[in-house]
């Protein structure tokens, strides 16, 4: 997870990579053991490579697009991720049990969440679709048994992606200048739930 782990790589390996988005909700139930809840298809940018990796992936079941607007598929994800993430970490539910909870406005937060993040990619210069928020509230209803990743590292007492989340969310609105409250609030949480952990990252996707 993260909008710029491409470039972190590249610039760390001195190689090309190719952004790619991964949708998939997985959970690791036991060593060797990972349980499919949901989804599996990639989103591949445009690259020489790309055809080939793609017909690899098709061969063997694995749905792949290539894409020439993968930046707008990474932050639709980010998104998302931002939304469900540290939710679901914090309160230790999975998505369907987040949104079905009568007389609380887990909605309405999301909303919030979701409008940050949206005025930040439009500042960013980033283009996402106009159901962006739909998207978001319908996903618990195809993932209702997804534990989140942020949620599944801290219950294994890893450290998790969450900079990379609401994290980036709030890095990238201080230096556009725009407040983004909500996913501050969310990010220091977890960042509270991680701070007695080992400094190793987790990377659960």
């Amino acid at each position: 997870n993260g909008v710029d782990n491409a470039e972190r790589l590249q610039a760390v390996i001195g190689r090309p990579v190719i952004p790619a988005v991964v949708y998939v909700a997985t959970e690791m139930v036991a060593p060797g053991h990972v349980r499919h809840h949901g989804r599996g298809e990639l989103v591949l940018a445009t690259a020489p490579a790309s055809p080939g990796i793609a017909a690899t992936f098709g061969a063997a079941g694995v749905p792949v697009q290539v894409s020439d607007n993968v930046a707008g598929a990474l932050w639709a994800k980010l998104v998302l991720n931002c939304a469900y993430n540290a939710l679901s970490a914090i309160t230790r539910l999975p998505y369907g049990a987040l949104m079905d909870s009568p007389g609380l406005p887990v909605p309405q937060v999301m909303r919030d969440i979701v409008q940050e993040c949206l005025q930040v990619a439009q500042a960013t210069g980033v283009a996402l679709p106009p159901d962006t928020l739909d998207a978001v509230l319908r996903l618990a209803a195809t993932m209702p048994a997804q534990m989140s990743s942020t949620a599944q590292d801290l219950a294994r007492g890893k450290r998790s992606e969450i900079d990379h989340l609401n994290g980036f969310i709030v890095r990238r609105g201080e230096a556009l200048g725009i407040a983004t409250p909500v996913n501050r609030l969310l990010h220091t949480l977890v960042r509270l739930l991680e701070k007695d952990l080992p400094a190793t990252p987790g990377g659960a996707a």
